[in-house]
């Protein structure tokens, strides 16, 4: 009897020292980190940070203020989202693969960012522009490769100064959509290059937390503020973008202030050196923007507008001067809609008829189709999108998107004239890091020829792009 014990023993105590000994040896490394990520996050709903078991109740911020509306994912954003700051009040409680495999996301400073491949079959040959930003026919393309180094303020608490930055890495043909005269501009406005490099975001954030109920300062190169859409694709609803946006301003960069006056009302005000041209360019002029969001205290509706890049109006590169409402509203726990309406203007815009005008178009813009005689004139275009969206489940959704664009003087687009167009899309999450939406999208040009380069009225595309998370 005693011989079996000692035997057991024996037995238990190598068993025990051959375990450690192999849990030695089979550390995983980082690749095989990084891959346990994804085969956890496509087997559950939700990944969480490898040390996440470790925290308390008292380690997990909450967030401030109204509730989230909205589920994300499946949709871009939990929030009725505001531009140019975090959402104030918001803890980070993003999870990221690479900063997992890196340091089990122990830290503020995070590295991340996506791969995004598409392709698209469409009745044009060559372009469907003004369709953004699939605009090459028929292709097969990297439309991003994308990698954030960002920290995030921590605008949850009401006890200190905290500060933010974040450093963007962007290549694909979707640089076309975020080109800012002055950074890297000559490889789209000199050259016309199919695929371009991009810093398309690069600010400092610092949060005060006693300025009401906080306020966040951006200084540097940020997204343009009002709108629904976004350059960076995980930010929208759909693969493609509207006709709205499509002529919309890109980035701007200067200073703005968000400050969470209440529960349901943030006030935004700043200056920029006017859209997409940097302050050192010959373009650049001081620019006021401000914005206003109201939220009910449902959370059902949200209010949000902008009066964006306002200066004299006088013609420069994308010198819009731009005036954005948006309207949020949710029917019910699985339907909700999204509206923008904008106009837009310049003013003393180079004609393109005659002969003085065209002489005077600066290189990467438009000119205007003004009246005959006219060498320079106003020109203005208005715009209307509207977004119906249904979960499905936790990782899909629905999406119909209907958009009207009016460039009435072609400064935009390049044809003078109203377009239209009708995009259905499916949105499918695998785990919370890969998204596959595939879309089917008609346009029609009301007054003139305008897509694949001015030969065709009607546009019809099919696409689907799928977005990889790291």
């Amino acid at each position: 009897m005693v011989s079996k014990v000692v035997l057991g023993l024996a037995l238990c105590c190598s068993g025990m020292a051959y375990g450690q000994q192999a849990a030695t040896v089979d550390t995983p490394g980082f690749f095989a980190r990084w891959a346990a990520f994804y085969r956890a996050d496509w087997k559950t709903a939700a990944p969480v940070a490898a040390d996440a078991s470790a925290a308390t109740a008292a380690d997990v911020e909450v967030k401030r203020g109204l509730a989230s509306p909205l589920s994300s994912p499946p949709f871009p954003s939990a929030d009725w989202s505001y531009g140019g700051s975090p959402v104030i009040g918001e803890p980070d409680g993003n999870v990221y693969p690479l900063m997992t495999a890196v340091n089990g996301a122990k830290s503020r400073t995070k590295v991340y960012g996506w791969v995004e491949p598409a392709v698209n079959g469409s009745t044009s040959r060559d372009r469907n522009y003004p369709e953004t930003n699939d605009i090459y026919s028929n292709r097969f393309e990297l439309q991003q490769a994308v990698l954030y180094v960002e920290r995030l303020p921590d605008s949850v608490q009401r006890q200190h100064v905290d500060f933010g930055f974040h450093l963007t890495a962007f290549f694909g043909t979707d640089y076309r959509s975020t080109t800012n005269k002055g950074y890297f501009s000559s490889q789209l406005i000199d050259h016309n290059r199919q695929y371009g490099f991009d810093p398309v975001l690069e600010y400092v954030d610092v949060y005060f937390p006693h300025v009401a109920k906080g306020m966040n300062v951006r200084a540097g190169r940020f997204i343009s503020i009002p709108g629904i859409e976004a350059q960076l694709t995980p930010n929208n609803y759909m693969f493609s973008h509207s006709l709205l946006y499509a002529v919309d301003p890109f980035t701007d960069t200067g200073v703005l202030a968000t400050i969470q006056v209440s529960d349901q009302m943030v006030a935004q005000v700043g200056v920029s050196a006017s859209h997409d041209v940097a302050p050192w360019t010959a373009d650049a002029k001081p620019s006021f923007m401000g914005c206003l969001s109201y939220t009910t205290k449902s959370v059902d509706n949200n209010f949000y507008l902008c009066a964006n890049g306002i200066n004299d109006g006088t013609y420069a590169f994308n010198n819009l001067q731009m005036y954005d409402a948006t309207w949020y509203h949710r029917f019910g726990k699985t339907w909700h809609m999204a509206t923008e309406m904008y106009g837009m203007y310049q003013r003393e815009v180079p004609s393109v008829n005659g002969v003085v005008g065209p002489g005077l178009i600066e290189k990467g813009t438009n000119g205007a189709n003004c009246r005959a005689g006219e060498v320079r004139c106003l020109a203005p275009e208005w715009a209307a999108v509207n977004y119906v969206n249904k979960q499905l489940s936790p990782h899909d959704y629905l999406s119909f998107r209907s958009d009207f664009l009016n460039d009435k003087k072609g400064q935009r687009t390049g044809y003078a004239g109203k377009l239209s167009e009708g995009t259905l899309s499916w949105s499918h999450w695998f785990g919370s890091t890969v998204q596959l939406r595939p879309e089917l999208r008609f346009d029609h040009a009301w007054d003139r020829r305008t897509y694949d380069n001015g030969t065709r009225t009607n546009q019809f595309t099919a696409a689907v792009d799928v977005v990889y998370h790291f």
